[in-house]
Protein backbone atom coordinates (compact mmCIF):
# COMPACT_ATOMS: atom_id res chain seq x y z
CA UNK A 1 0.00 0.00 0.00
CA UNK A 2 1.27 3.32 -0.72
CA UNK A 3 1.89 5.61 2.19
CA UNK A 4 -0.90 8.05 2.08
CA UNK A 5 1.52 11.00 3.49
CA UNK A 6 3.66 10.46 0.57
CA UNK A 7 5.23 13.58 -1.18
CA UNK A 8 6.19 11.89 -4.18
CA UNK A 9 6.03 13.84 -7.36
CA UNK A 10 4.79 17.04 -5.26
CA UNK A 11 6.31 20.24 -5.21
CA UNK A 12 5.82 22.33 -2.25
CA UNK A 13 5.97 26.23 -1.58
CA UNK A 14 7.39 26.53 2.29
CA UNK A 15 7.49 30.20 3.58
CA UNK A 16 9.22 31.24 6.33
CA UNK A 17 11.84 27.73 5.81
CA UNK A 18 14.75 28.29 7.04
CA UNK A 19 14.31 27.49 10.94
CA UNK A 20 11.96 26.18 13.14
CA UNK A 21 8.25 24.77 11.86
CA UNK A 22 8.91 25.90 8.87
CA UNK A 23 12.80 23.87 8.58
CA UNK A 24 10.99 20.79 10.18
CA UNK A 25 8.21 20.58 7.39
CA UNK A 26 10.36 21.28 4.62
CA UNK A 27 12.57 18.30 5.82
CA UNK A 28 9.79 15.76 6.37
CA UNK A 29 8.26 16.85 2.79
CA UNK A 30 11.51 15.98 1.02
CA UNK A 31 11.97 12.80 3.49
CA UNK A 32 8.38 11.84 1.65
CA UNK A 33 9.58 12.02 -1.42
CA UNK A 34 8.81 15.76 -2.50
CA UNK A 35 10.58 18.93 -3.24
CA UNK A 36 10.58 22.06 -1.26
CA UNK A 37 10.26 25.96 -3.04
CA UNK A 38 11.96 27.54 -0.02
CA UNK A 39 10.86 31.19 0.77
CA UNK A 40 12.63 33.00 3.77
CA UNK A 41 14.28 36.50 4.48
CA UNK A 42 17.44 34.78 6.15
CA UNK A 43 19.53 33.98 2.80
CA UNK A 44 22.03 32.17 4.54
CA UNK A 45 19.78 29.97 6.87
CA UNK A 46 18.22 29.31 3.22
CA UNK A 47 21.19 28.26 2.08
CA UNK A 48 22.22 25.94 4.77
CA UNK A 49 19.35 24.17 4.24
CA UNK A 50 20.11 23.55 0.82
CA UNK A 51 23.56 22.20 1.64
CA UNK A 52 21.43 19.90 4.38
CA UNK A 53 18.93 18.59 1.82
CA UNK A 54 20.08 19.10 -1.63
CA UNK A 55 19.94 21.46 -4.14
CA UNK A 56 17.84 18.68 -5.94
CA UNK A 57 15.37 18.49 -3.46
CA UNK A 58 15.22 22.56 -2.36
CA UNK A 59 15.11 25.79 -4.29
CA UNK A 60 16.06 28.28 -1.79
CA UNK A 61 14.22 31.95 -2.42
CA UNK A 62 15.37 34.86 -0.52
CA UNK A 63 12.62 37.44 0.30
CA UNK A 64 9.66 38.65 1.71
CA UNK A 65 6.43 37.15 1.38
CA UNK A 66 5.18 40.72 2.31
CA UNK A 67 6.10 41.90 -1.37
CA UNK A 68 3.60 40.74 -4.29
CA UNK A 69 6.02 41.03 -6.68
CA UNK A 70 8.84 38.65 -4.82
CA UNK A 71 6.06 35.94 -4.69
CA UNK A 72 4.46 36.23 -7.98
CA UNK A 73 7.90 35.83 -9.28
CA UNK A 74 8.83 33.17 -7.11
CA UNK A 75 6.14 31.09 -8.24
CA UNK A 76 6.37 31.95 -11.62
CA UNK A 77 9.64 30.46 -11.84
CA UNK A 78 8.44 27.72 -9.28
CA UNK A 79 6.01 26.16 -11.99
CA UNK A 80 8.80 27.10 -15.11
CA UNK A 81 10.94 24.80 -12.83
CA UNK A 82 8.79 21.94 -11.27
CA UNK A 83 6.14 22.06 -14.18
CA UNK A 84 3.50 22.64 -10.75
CA UNK A 85 2.95 23.54 -7.34
CA UNK A 86 0.88 21.17 -5.75
CA UNK A 87 0.93 22.51 -2.16
CA UNK A 88 1.75 25.74 -0.59
CA UNK A 89 2.64 25.73 3.74
CA UNK A 90 2.30 29.61 4.76
CA UNK A 91 4.44 29.45 7.87
CA UNK A 92 6.52 32.52 7.51
CA UNK A 93 5.53 35.01 10.71
CA UNK A 94 7.27 37.66 13.00
CA UNK A 95 6.50 38.82 16.50
CA UNK A 96 6.23 42.86 17.70
CA UNK A 97 5.52 42.74 21.16
CA UNK A 98 3.33 45.73 23.08
CA UNK A 99 0.59 45.89 25.14
CA UNK A 100 -2.56 47.81 23.54
CA UNK A 101 -1.86 51.49 24.58
CA UNK A 102 1.71 51.23 23.72
CA UNK A 103 1.48 49.16 19.91
CA UNK A 104 3.34 51.45 17.88
CA UNK A 105 1.38 51.94 14.26
CA UNK A 106 4.51 50.47 13.21
CA UNK A 107 4.71 47.35 14.83
CA UNK A 108 0.80 46.70 13.86
CA UNK A 109 1.56 47.16 10.22
CA UNK A 110 4.93 45.08 10.50
CA UNK A 111 2.88 42.30 12.23
CA UNK A 112 0.15 42.44 9.75
CA UNK A 113 1.91 42.98 6.33
CA UNK A 114 3.97 39.50 6.60
CA UNK A 115 1.56 37.25 8.84
CA UNK A 116 -1.85 37.93 7.36
CA UNK A 117 -1.26 40.00 4.27
CA UNK A 118 1.45 37.89 3.28
CA UNK A 119 -0.75 34.77 4.06
CA UNK A 120 -2.95 36.06 1.25
CA UNK A 121 -0.70 37.13 -1.18
CA UNK A 122 1.09 33.81 -1.09
CA UNK A 123 -2.08 31.91 -1.22
CA UNK A 124 -3.41 33.98 -4.13
CA UNK A 125 -0.65 33.48 -6.02
CA UNK A 126 -0.60 29.71 -5.63
CA UNK A 127 -4.53 29.59 -5.90
CA UNK A 128 -4.28 31.11 -9.28
CA UNK A 129 -1.32 28.58 -10.81
CA UNK A 130 -3.33 25.54 -9.29
CA UNK A 131 -6.81 27.20 -10.46
CA UNK A 132 -4.66 27.41 -14.36
CA UNK A 133 -3.19 24.40 -14.56
CA UNK A 134 -6.65 22.37 -13.00
CA UNK A 135 -8.84 24.23 -15.66
CA UNK A 136 -6.05 22.65 -18.05
CA UNK A 137 -6.87 18.93 -16.74
CA UNK A 138 -4.33 18.74 -14.32
CA UNK A 139 -5.87 16.39 -11.67
CA UNK A 140 -2.74 16.25 -9.55
CA UNK A 141 -3.29 17.51 -6.00
CA UNK A 142 -3.34 20.81 -4.77
CA UNK A 143 -3.53 21.56 -1.20
CA UNK A 144 -2.73 25.00 1.03
CA UNK A 145 -1.62 24.77 4.63
CA UNK A 146 -2.11 28.21 6.66
CA UNK A 147 -0.08 28.42 9.96
CA UNK A 148 -2.22 30.18 12.53
CA UNK A 149 -2.42 30.00 16.30
CA UNK A 150 -4.30 29.49 19.21
CA UNK A 151 -3.62 33.23 20.09
CA UNK A 152 -5.94 33.43 16.55
CA UNK A 153 -8.46 31.87 18.56
CA UNK A 154 -8.53 33.53 22.25
CA UNK A 155 -5.98 36.38 21.89
CA UNK A 156 -3.12 36.73 23.72
CA UNK A 157 -1.73 39.34 25.84
CA UNK A 158 1.10 41.91 24.89
CA UNK A 159 0.26 40.66 21.23
CA UNK A 160 -2.78 42.12 19.55
CA UNK A 161 -1.44 42.46 16.42
CA UNK A 162 -0.22 38.86 16.34
CA UNK A 163 -3.59 37.61 17.67
CA UNK A 164 -5.37 39.46 15.39
CA UNK A 165 -3.29 38.25 12.27
CA UNK A 166 -3.49 34.85 13.01
CA UNK A 167 -7.40 35.02 13.75
CA UNK A 168 -7.56 36.67 10.29
CA UNK A 169 -5.97 33.33 8.60
CA UNK A 170 -8.76 31.36 10.14
CA UNK A 171 -11.00 33.28 7.69
CA UNK A 172 -8.52 33.44 4.84
CA UNK A 173 -8.63 29.86 5.21
CA UNK A 174 -12.54 29.11 5.31
CA UNK A 175 -12.90 31.97 2.72
CA UNK A 176 -10.50 29.98 0.51
CA UNK A 177 -12.05 26.54 1.61
CA UNK A 178 -15.14 27.61 0.19
CA UNK A 179 -14.53 29.34 -3.28
CA UNK A 180 -11.75 26.89 -4.72
CA UNK A 181 -13.48 23.70 -3.17
CA UNK A 182 -15.03 23.07 -6.05
CA UNK A 183 -11.51 22.86 -8.20
CA UNK A 184 -10.59 20.36 -5.32
CA UNK A 185 -7.79 22.59 -4.05
CA UNK A 186 -7.99 21.92 -0.32
CA UNK A 187 -7.56 24.74 2.06
CA UNK A 188 -6.65 24.33 5.83
CA UNK A 189 -4.50 25.94 9.12
CA UNK A 190 -2.81 24.64 11.36
CA UNK A 191 -3.44 26.32 14.85
CA UNK A 192 -0.12 25.96 16.87
CA UNK A 193 0.32 26.12 20.78
CA UNK A 194 4.03 26.89 22.23
CA UNK A 195 6.48 25.03 19.64
CA UNK A 196 10.29 25.26 20.90
CA UNK A 197 11.35 28.10 18.35
CA UNK A 198 13.14 31.27 18.65
CA UNK A 199 9.63 33.23 18.52
CA UNK A 200 9.03 31.39 21.88
CA UNK A 201 11.81 31.92 23.65
CA UNK A 202 10.30 34.44 26.35
CA UNK A 203 6.85 32.39 26.91
CA UNK A 204 9.41 28.98 27.53
CA UNK A 205 11.01 31.40 30.12
CA UNK A 206 10.82 30.53 33.79
CA UNK A 207 8.66 33.58 34.36
CA UNK A 208 5.92 32.50 31.81
CA UNK A 209 6.81 28.98 31.91
CA UNK A 210 4.20 27.77 34.63
CA UNK A 211 2.00 29.54 33.97
CA UNK A 212 1.28 28.29 29.85
CA UNK A 213 2.33 24.95 31.23
CA UNK A 214 -0.76 24.48 33.39
CA UNK A 215 -2.86 25.17 30.22
CA UNK A 216 -1.18 22.54 27.98
CA UNK A 217 -3.36 19.18 28.54
CA UNK A 218 -0.52 17.36 27.49
CA UNK A 219 1.80 19.16 30.14
CA UNK A 220 4.72 19.83 27.59
CA UNK A 221 5.45 22.00 24.88
CA UNK A 222 6.35 20.59 21.57
CA UNK A 223 8.95 20.59 19.20
CA UNK A 224 9.04 21.92 15.33
CA UNK A 225 9.45 18.26 14.53
CA UNK A 226 6.54 17.07 16.06
CA UNK A 227 3.93 19.59 14.64
CA UNK A 228 5.11 19.11 11.27
CA UNK A 229 4.00 15.96 10.87
CA UNK A 230 0.36 17.40 11.43
CA UNK A 231 0.86 20.17 8.92
CA UNK A 232 2.39 17.58 5.95
CA UNK A 233 -0.46 15.39 7.22
CA UNK A 234 -3.11 18.19 6.08
CA UNK A 235 -0.84 18.91 2.49
CA UNK A 236 -1.16 15.32 2.34
CA UNK A 237 -3.73 12.99 0.67
CA UNK A 238 -4.03 11.23 3.72
CA UNK A 239 -6.25 14.46 4.18
CA UNK A 240 -8.06 14.32 1.05
CA UNK A 241 -11.79 14.95 2.19
CA UNK A 242 -10.40 17.61 4.67
CA UNK A 243 -11.00 21.44 4.23
CA UNK A 244 -11.58 24.58 5.71
CA UNK A 245 -10.66 23.22 9.20
CA UNK A 246 -8.84 24.40 11.75
CA UNK A 247 -6.92 22.24 12.89
CA UNK A 248 -5.21 22.37 16.84
CA UNK A 249 -1.91 21.41 17.16
CA UNK A 250 -1.00 22.18 20.55
CA UNK A 251 -1.09 19.44 22.85
CA UNK A 252 -4.91 20.54 24.35
CA UNK A 253 -3.93 24.05 25.12
CA UNK A 254 -6.90 25.15 23.54
CA UNK A 255 -9.15 23.81 25.88
CA UNK A 256 -6.98 24.16 28.80
CA UNK A 257 -8.09 25.08 32.20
Amino acid sequence: MKNPMSMEGQTVIVTGASQGVGKAVSELIVELGGKVVAIDVKGDELQALVSELGADNVDACVGSVADPKFVEETVRNAVTKHGAINGLVNNAGIIRTAMIENMSREYWDQVIDVNLTGVYTCLQAVGRHMLERIKEGDKSPSSIVNISSVAGRRGSIGQINYSAAKSGVLGITMGAAKEWGRHGIRVNSACFGVVATEMTEVVRSEKFRDTYMKQIVLERFSDPEEVAKGVVFMLSEAASYITGQHISIDGGLHIGF
